[in-house]
């Protein structure tokens, strides 16, 4: 076999060993933040509170995003997202505790976001700056791709399982996430590439550069800040709880179905992307699908019908698709080897700020205006960003192909 073969297949089991690593930790945490939601809303019963969980997850991520994007550069990435899944299956067993022994309360699940926040915090730029190193430049769109469609698996079993398990309890969801966030660690352990070490002197000035490199090049700028925007307003995953259970009638299970519908739809969309790469007219096309992304929003939040509910989810999920597979691929080819840490750690801080942040935006808006008022405005509001983005970034509107110009 040439040796240019064996260096690919080489390539292709690691990049699947961490796939599979990805897959399982993804889909632990995601019955976690499940079972930690409906648990919080038994406990209080407030959207406040509800909101206030993703809030507590975004702060410590927000402040620890760039040393860590900073730490993926320096050391040994599969490792560091190893730590990360430890971090989080800790959690996990502080929650069995606290539910077993009964002391489990609303401080207690706020000071668990926190640290769920910060092992995010350190997760994200590693593991996207990872995957350009384990395969070919050639293929990175499609593995992007396929990365997107097995973490929209993982969405998409996660909640659906956990939402079945926290039938018989909590405490269930809680031993299974342990488990599997333990074996998530232990495959990305087994991760093996060339990593040279950089010895990057901790200044403001070297912490701070994939910031400045996102800010010079404003199609990068465009399209992270047009993700933050527009989840931030539009989604509407912190409501889910109060959905199913006085909206829409439905009890733990329906939630689960209820968080899993996106994915659906983001997978759909993430298998016709490795089938059908996005080769032209780029950046209308991401433009145009948060459009629809705010348009489904703004159905879902006015149906009272289950059934057009998971519909709405599911299509809003296949426009974000093509908004996370744009931008990261576009993020990883413009971006050089040596700054990919701190970069993806720019991107990851728009991502947790549309995620988290928008939990809370979603929370406090509901504690006013009710949660239909709350998805509603939102879905409107990200229409008029996409529509707005049109004009603010002429480069990302008018941008065609998905081209390699790495500028240093």
């Amino acid at each position: 076999m040439p040796q240019s073969s064996v260096r690919r297949l080489f390539a292709y089991r690691q990049f699947i060993r961490f796939w599979l690593a990805r897959l399982i930790g993804v889909s632990a945490n995601q019955m976690l933040m499940v079972a930690v939601a409906w648990q919080m809303y038994d406990i209080t019963s407030s959207a406040w509170d509800l909101g206030l969980v993703g809030l507590f997850q975004f702060v410590p991520a927000l402040v620890l995003m760039l040393p860590a994007g900073h730490a993926a550069d320096r050391f040994h990435r599969a490792r560091i997202f190893a730590f990360c899944m430890g971090i989080q299956a800790v959690a996990a067993l502080v929650l069995i505790l606290a539910t077993h022994y009964h002391f489990a309360s609303r401080e207690l699940i706020l000071g668990i976001s926190v640290l769920l926040g910060v092992a995010r915090a350190f997760q994200m730029p590693a593991q996207q700056a990872l995957t350009p190193q384990l395969v070919p430049q050639d293929m990175l769109q499609s593995a992007v791709a396929l990365s997107s469609s097995g973490m929209q698996v993982a969405i998409i079993g996660g909640p659906a399982i956990g939402g079945m398990l926290y039938t018989t309890g909590a405490t269930t969801v809680y031993v299974t996430c342990a488990v599997l966030l333990l074996i998530s660690a232990a495959l990305a352990l087994l991760v093996r590439y060339l990593h040279q070490e950089a010895h990057l002197a901790a200044t403001w000035q070297t912490v701070l550069a994939g910031f400045t490199f996102v800010w010079h090049r404003k199609v990068l700028l465009g399209a992270t800040s047009l993700d933050l925007f527009a989840v931030l307003l539009g989604g509407a995953t912190a409501l889910l709880p109060i959905y199913a259970r006085d909206i829409l009638h439905t009890g733990p299970l329906g939630l689960g179905v209820l968080r899993s519908a996106p994915a659906v739809g983001a997978l759909a969309m993430s298998l016709a992307i490795m089938r059908w790469p996005l080769t032209r007219g780029v950046g209308h096309r991401l433009l145009a699908a948060v459009a629809v992304f705010g348009i489904a929003t703004i159905v879902f939040g006015l149906s009272r019908n289950f059934g057009l509910s998971l519909v709405a989810l599911a299509i809003s999920g296949a426009a974000d698709s093509i908004s996370v597979v744009t931008r990261s691929t576009l993020v990883q080819l413009e971006t050089p080897n040596e700054m990919r840490g701190r970069v993806s750690a720019v991107n990851a801080m728009f991502i947790g700020a549309s995620n988290q942040l928008g939990e809370f935006e979603s929370g406090a808006t509901a504690a006013m205006f009710g949660a239909v008022g709350s998805v509603v405005l939102g879905g409107c509001g990200t229409v008029l960003i996409a529509a707005g983005w049109f004009k603010l970034f002429p480069a990302l509107a008018k941008r065609d192909r998905m081209e390699h110009h790495v500028a240093l």
